[in-house]
């Protein structure tokens, strides 16, 4: 009764996640898709809670307790702009957790086909207990699966913490060697397994572990600044297959379910953010990003700066109008201003749209979220493919806050590091303007030579700031 109870409520979280993530496609249905994997999450646990194995109440309670509690207070404390590190963090979890639950699976399998198989008990020692030799390697294959991408997704993702938290410097860095290093622990890694394979001990297990640690931070610290939000994604991807590696472990379906979708949907994800950026889908899986056949090319000319006054005339004059939003934006926590600018701009009749770049922020759908908080209207909020052919007709472009996605050097300069990259074409508009702090180039440090072109005008300050000071003028 209890393994069909809870059989059934895994089927249902299963179709709630998968309405979830469905849903999480659209603005509109977002908040609702929250809720349904909320729902499914909260059943999930409940289930596992009382179906077969059961046990240890009170610690569960506990510990469950303990998650939620830390769970509301980091939700209350990070703000909007932190999520991308919040994630990476979060991603370093899932993995830390595949690599513990599968070194318990081990010592359970060791403990079940061995002298003391008597004193062995729970769900997945009945379950070792029950199988044939042949199902058994399956399940050693499957647990050293898991150990070995839930190892790689702990360390890449604290590396991405530490990038995206400025923590760690954001530029790419390999030890001497480069992927040589880390074919040779893949290869180690590999050898390890048919060790395992045929002895069944620890240590091999053990030193494939280090092996995948040293994987995950080696090929992150390779991946510049420029390239976090498709490193984020594709983390996001190996924390669903190491889940996955761990619930064909465990018997559990719903686990594989969960980490089928997370591993398949963040892959998906990262494919096509890559197809953004013009980068290779491989390049991204072994740490390859960024790769250049020389020196950038120099770039002439100065920055000109310009005021509010200078700005809010601009747009007094404009009749079309392109606000593109970027990293800066959040830092800066912008967003409200932003709107509040829109609302203005459309009220004396001005055509106001948001331009937003797959890779705008630190995390795919960033920019999104943000505008969505400020309640800018979704159907002013338009993807690069949706609106890169109006700029040439557009009176003027605002940039807050933007660097790569906006930057011409990516279709002028074959040895930029961001060389054909599809970008936002704001250059190509009659005015524009750069709402950035300084003169610098920013966390990629990449330089930009839209700063420099005859038409720009650099509009200095603090985004939250400045776009206040142009709301005061436009009254």
């Amino acid at each position: 009764m209890e393994f069909g109870f809870t059989t059934a409520a895994y089927v249902v979280a299963a179709v709630l996640f998968i309405l979830s993530l469905g849903g999480l496609s659209g603005q509109e249905s977002a908040k609702r898709a929250v809720w349904y994997g909320i729902v499914g999450m909260a059943l999930a646990v409940f289930a596992t809670l009382i179906g077969p194995g059961s046990g240890l109440w009170l610690l569960s309670i506990i510990l469950i307790a303990a998650g939620g509690i830390i769970g509301i207070y980091v939700a209350k404390k990070v703000e909007m702009t932190e999520m991308p590190q919040l994630v990476a963090a979060m991603h370093s979890l899932v993995g830390l957790a595949a690599v513990f639950v599968g070194y318990n699976a081990h010592f359970t399998m060791k403990a079940v086909t061995g002298p003391d198989a008597a004193e062995a008990h729970g769900a997945f020692a009945e379950l070792v207990a029950h199988k044939a030799p042949v199902e058994l390697s399956i399940l050693s294959v499957e647990l050293f699966l898991g150990v070995f991408i839930g190892a790689i997704t702990f360390t890449g993702s604290v590396i991405a913490y530490g990038k995206l938290a400025g923590k760690v410097s954001s530029a790419a860095k390999k030890l001497p060697g480069g992927h040589i290093l880390n074919a040779a622990a893949a290869a180690i890694s590999l050898l390890c397994l048919f060790w395992y394979m045929g002895t069944g001990g620890f240590f091999p297990l053990f030193l494939m572990t280090l092996c995948a640690l040293f994987i995950g931070y080696h090929l992150i610290m390779g991946i510049g600044g420029a390239d976090m939000p498709v490193v984020v994604s594709m983390l996001n991807s190996y924390s669903g297959w190491a889940a996955a590696a761990i619930g064909f472990s465990l018997g559990n379906d719903l686990l594989i379910v969960v980490g089928a979708l997370v591993g398949s949907s963040g892959a998906i994800l990262s494919y096509i953010m890559c197809k953004a950026m013009n980068r290779s889908f491989i390049s991204v899986i072994l740490g390859g990003f960024g790769g250049t056949a020389g020196p950038a090319a120099e770039i002439e000319g100065e920055q000109v700066a310009i005021d509010a006054d200078g700005v809010s005339t601009a747009l007094d004059e404009a009749d079309s109008i392109i606000i593109v939003p970027g990293y800066g934006m959040a830092v800066a926590q912008a967003q409200q201003n932003v709107a509040e600018l829109t609302r203005k701009l459309r009220a004396k009749g001005k055509e106001v749209r948001f331009a937003i770049h797959p890779v705008a922020g630190r995390l795919p759908g960033h920019m999104n979220v943000l505008l969505a908080e400020a309640k800018v209207p979704y159907d002013i909020v338009l993807e690069m493919d949706e609106i890169n052919e109006d700029f040439p007709e557009t009176d003027v472009v605002i940039v807050i806050g933007s660097n790569d996605i906006v930057n011409p050097a990516a279709q002028e300069d074959p040895n930029s590091p961001i060389a054909g990259m599809p970008v936002l074409e704001v250059w190509k508009a009659k005015q524009v303007f750069v709402s950035k702090r300084g003169q610098g180039t920013g966390y990629s440090g990449i330089e930009n030579p839209l700063f420099y072109k005859d038409n720009t005008r650099m509009f200095y300050g603090d985004a939250k700031a400045s776009v206040g000071d142009l709301l005061t003028r436009l009254d």
